[in-house]
């Protein structure tokens, strides 16, 4: 039996307070070259390129991020939906966050704080306006006509369903010949397709860019990407969109050859966890649930498209959506990548803009969500990147909402979602002997932590009372002198 709590109406405001508060941080000196061994990604997603740029030095490189995942940069078709971005209409590094002289600018200085640039990359189709018009950057277009790219013959013209729409996901021919919501489906087997697709993304490259995230990656065959990952210019980090289906006939398995996929999967299940089921249940959460191998997967809690859809947890959520991504954060499963949000009351909803649908700069807490700021997660990223290569060891529940367990050696991290407190127990951690910053409740800079300490003895036991939907984390990373 299943139990499903009930959620008090006396969450306590104050640890939520904690758990969700900016941290504060100081600019990092510049470095030559990105990191190589940070692997959190953290998606900006619809922030502008000038935004970007100062987020890399103010907030992600301090706080120990890898990848910035970035909007789409070409040129797109004109409007106020964030979906707008996703319908190109010439690949032109022109669009409403910025120019191309932003965007190399962006990238230089994300650079310079230790923070690589994955693009969200538009490959599998263009726009799905029938009429056609003016992009963004005043570009002409038609539904099958991109003066200097595509023409009708370079599409998919797959004559099903009245309109060449994809209406059976158990079709493999039908999800990756038919159009996708009418976007204008390229025909990505055609070699010179695939040069046009390569040639804008070798572009990216040449501005210095480090990776692409693959839209749409299950509307085009696994082989179709390996062959214009093969005309690219230098290596690049692949993340490709495939989104599981039980019993569909195109599973992300098959992709994997061409680098690391999306596991759609995690935030759901993590979300039926917090929300109706036991958090006891994740003492094997990963592979053990039939997903991708972790070593080839990235797990989020959500992304642009599933807060949309429902099933998982959102900034909406406060504090659970909090704890759900320190869990992400502290286990080792796959690539975990942050959702950084625009407040959005409907489904087609724009960034903050101004009247010409450019986007503004962003504003943390005003139109922009900024859960990467989150104390609980900024924080927790220094958690994964101090704690990576350790196994899980010294796991404990009980039984339901009550979780805690180490990366051997190196952190600790437990989590009470019950709806009461848990006094009078202590915790084995494995750790060294030591004082430590709880860096859910705090910041740990220059040897000192601006929230509770936690002591661990010579056995490696502290303990610790913790709060109703709240979390004690420490590591090696945040240790005091």
């Amino acid at each position: 039996m299943h139990r499903r709590r009930c959620r008090s109406a006396v969450l306590a405001l104050g640890m939520i307070a904690s758990l969700l508060v900016p941290t504060a941080v100081a600019a990092p000196p510049a470095a030559a070259a990105p990191s190589g061994t940070r692997k959190v990604i953290v998606q900006l997603f619809e922030w502008n390129w000038p935004s970007v740029a100062s987020e890399c030095t103010n907030v992600l490189g301090p706080k120990g991020y890898g990848y910035v995942q970035v909007s789409p940069p070409q040129e797109h078709v004109k409007g106020n939906p964030w979906w707008v971005a996703y319908q190109p209409v010439s690949y032109r590094i022109e669009s409403r966050k910025g120019t191309r002289a932003q965007f190399q600018s962006m990238v230089n200085t994300c650079h310079s704080a230790g923070v690589k640039v994955l693009v969200d990359a538009v490959i599998n189709h263009m726009s799905g306006q029938d009429a056609g018009g003016i992009g963004w950057a005043g570009s002409s277009y038609g539904h099958y006509d991109y003066p200097g790219s595509y023409q009708t013959q370079d599409f998919h013209h797959c004559g099903r369903n009245g309109g060449d729409d994809i209406v059976n996901y158990g079709d493999r021919y039908e999800v990756q010949n038919c159009e996708l919501v009418n976007l204008a489906d390229l025909k990505t087997e055609s070699d010179y397709v695939r040069s046009k697709l390569a040639a804008y993304l070798n572009d990216l490259l040449s501005l210095g860019v480090d990776g692409f995230r693959l839209d749409a990656s299950k509307h085009m065959p696994a082989a179709d990407i390996a062959a214009i990952k093969g005309k690219l210019s230098r290596s690049a980090y692949l993340v490709q969109e495939v989104i599981y289906g039980a019993g569909e006939p195109i599973q992300p398995t098959e992709y994997t050859g061409n680098g690391d996929v999306h596991e759609f999967r995690y935030g759901k299940d993590l979300a039926r966890m917090f929300n109706s089921e036991r958090l006891a249940y994740l003492r094997n959460f990963g592979e053990a649930w039939g997903y991708l191998p972790g070593g080839s997967a990235v797990s989020f809690v959500d992304n642009h498209d599933t807060q949309r859809e429902g099933g998982v947890l959102t900034y909406r959520n406060g504090a659970t959506y909090a704890l759900a991504n320190a869990f992400m954060l502290a286990w080792p499963y796959g690539s975990p990548a942050v959702m950084s949000s625009f407040t959005f009351s409907g489904k087609d909803q724009g960034p903050p803009s101004d009247a010409s649908n450019k986007t503004l700069n962003t504003t943390c807490y005003s139109g922009w969500e900024c859960e990467h700021r989150w104390r609980v997660i900024a924080n927790m990223v220094g958690f994964h990147n101090a704690t990576q290569g350790a196994a899980v060891a010294n796991w404990y529940d009980n039984g339901y909402q009550h979780i805690a367990f180490s990366r051997a050696g190196k952190g600790y991290l437990t989590i009470n979602d019950e709806d009461f407190a848990v006094t009078g127990r202590s915790y084995y951690t494995g750790l060294p002997a030591g004082r430590y910053c709880d860096v859910v409740h705090g910041d740990f800079s220059n040897g000192s932590c601006s929230g509770p300490v936690i002591t661990v003895d010579g056995g490696g036991w502290f303990a610790a009372n913790i709060n109703a939907h709240d979390a004690v984390a420490i590591h090696l990373g945040a240790k005091l002198p």
